[in-house]
């Protein structure tokens, strides 16, 4: 897991901000997640899965500014299509989102 990778692949990481604007239970989910709708301004807006019922309550999403990596395929997760991964950090079963210190533009690139 600990492999090293060039500094040409790590460029490959599309990074962005985003404002996660919809937030919805997931209970067709192996795990406790919620689905996620992210404005990623000129990108356009995104969906996704995220394990991370523990820390955070829905109301507490909306309008939260996180990190995702943006150009990985799509994945398919139970009964939706997956098009961006939410970074954080993971504390055992605890997953705390990496945001900004101040709000920025979305679709801003991270790095």
């Amino acid at each position: 897991m600990n492999q090293p990778i060039t500094f040409e692949d790590f460029n490959k990481v599309d990074l962005r901000i985003g404002t996660i604007v919809a937030v919805r239970d997931f209970p067709e989910a192996r795990q406790p997640a919620y689905q996620l709708t992210i404005d990623f301004g000129k990108l356009g807006t995104k969906k996704t899965s995220a394990q991370i019922t523990r820390l955070y309550k829905k109301e507490d999403l909306l309008q939260k500014q996180i990190v995702a990596v943006v150009n990985f395929p799509k994945k398919q997760i139970a009964n939706i299509m997956s098009e961006c991964l939410l970074l954080g950090a993971v504390n055992g079963k605890d997953i705390i989102l990496l945001e900004p210190e101040e709000k920025v533009l979305n679709g801003t690139v991270f790095g």
